[in-house]
């Protein structure tokens, strides 16, 4: 298969940047813990990570195929592989708001990196949709393997232990892992540049996009989704922890299973998009998890869970909760192909930028948002407001598909 080892390597970058910005929920709920952190003020480092990776994105996502794709990505790599090792000596909250703005940071370049080079290694539309549909499917693998792996570190009899931290021991190997594996293989990155412009041609390029109106519905899709998504996935431990009263390292591999609904649901994305047409596969996941928020989440009141229940025994909302995650995943995959699909490759990181940018800025809004009414009013109430921008974005979606971009200008 061609490009085969340059595949794979960015299957394995996204798998390694998937368990560290996932874990915010984790470390949301262990820094409450073990720092007496309050859920609003916890809820920051859900800010310090997109912010960070929505500032970068918007000043390097232009010049970042000048700069190097492979470069950018070994250079996250790298940053992150540092912090990971020194975590396990932390001993106040403010690592933890170092850790996820170099995570943020290194995600920015890692993400435009990434979309920009998918273009250069599938030839048909219909090849980059189904290949963004595997990959962020195994992004949501690399969130399961993460949650899994944090709880395994977890004290439950113990909550002020501070032993999690350990785990970030194996992150920073599995990170210099990758950044050797990116090291010696080989990407074609002519593509990705426009020969005929300069720095001030490309940046030219950048802002070009938001003449299109169909770019302009694309990034409200990409920012409502993404308000959507991060609410539910920075916020399901500590709705499991307070809400279901189960116990800690159960409430962190209850992100595990949400991941799990979303691979399932992206990987599914990547067969379906080469079936139908991708209005079809939004309009049908927007409804399908509206509804299952209205289904499930009157039955998270008055739960009865005792301390020793396990997933062998809990009750059925303990598995609904986390599987409305498999409706909702193929969203993302299948914007960001048709809009990436629209434009000329070397339009390809500007527009990746954008992407990162709005889906930053969408995902600490949404946890903010969470967060506040989380605590000031209850965790359910908290869930059902994603039922505005979810009414949102199925109508951006339909005005979406009825525009088109002319690639020849």
């Amino acid at each position: 298969m061609k490009n085969i080892n340059i595949k794979a390597v960015l299957f394995l970058n996204y798998f390694v940047f998937a368990i560290l910005l996932n874990s915010v929920g984790t470390v949301i709920l262990q820094v409450q813990q073990n720092f007496g952190i309050s859920k609003s003020s916890a809820s920051v480092l859900e800010g310090f990570k997109d912010l960070p990776i929505a500032i970068c994105s918007f000043i390097l996502a232009s010049f970042l195929p000048r700069i190097g794709i492979k470069n950018s990505m070994l250079a996250a790599l790298f940053m992150v592989s540092c912090m990971c090792f020194v975590m396990p000596f932390s001993n106040d909250f403010w690592f933890f708001k170092l850790l996820f703005a170099i995570v943020g940071i290194s995600f920015a370049l890692i993400k435009i990196s990434v979309f920009t080079s998918i273009g250069l290694v599938t030839r048909t539309d219909k090849e980059h949709s189904s290949f963004m549909g595997y990959l962020e499917g195994f992004f949501m693998i690399g969130v399961l393997m993460g949650n899994v792996l944090f709880s395994l570190f977890i004290d439950d009899h113990n909550p002020k232990s501070t032993q999690w931290l350990n785990v970030y021991w194996v992150l920073g190997a599995i990170s210099a892992l990758s950044f050797l594996f990116l090291f010696f293989s080989k990407l074609d990155e002519k593509g990705a540049k426009d020969e005929k412009t300069d720095l001030l041609g490309d940046l030219r390029n950048s802002i070009s996009l938001f003449s299109y109106k169909k770019v302009l519905f694309f990034l409200l899709c990409a920012f409502l989704f993404v308000l959507v998504e991060q609410s539910f996935q920075t916020w399901t431990p500590t709705f499991y922890k307070e809400i279901l009263k189960v116990p800690t390292s159960m409430s962190i591999q209850a992100g595990a299973v949400l991941a799990g609904a979303f691979a399932l649901g992206r990987f599914l994305s990547g067969f379906f998009s080469k079936k139908f047409s991708w209005i079809y596969v939004v309009s049908f996941c927007v409804i399908g998890f509206a509804v299952s928020i209205l289904l499930v989440l009157p039955l998270t009141h008055n739960v009865h869970i005792d301390s020793d229940t396990s997933w062998l025994n809990a009750p059925p909302v303990v598995y609904l909760f986390p599987l409305m995650g498999g409706l909702l995943a193929p969203i993302y995959p299948s914007i960001n192909s048709v809009i990436l699909a629209s434009i000329p490759k070397y339009l390809h990181s500007a527009m990746s930028g954008l992407i990162v940018v709005f889906s930053a800025i969408g995902g600490t809004i949404g946890s903010v948002i969470t967060g506040f009414v989380f605590q000031e009013f209850s965790g359910q109430q908290a869930f059902y407001l994603s039922l505005i921008p979810l009414s949102l974005l199925i109508l951006s979606a339909i005005f979406m598909n009825r525009l088109k971009i002319n690639s020849k200008n």
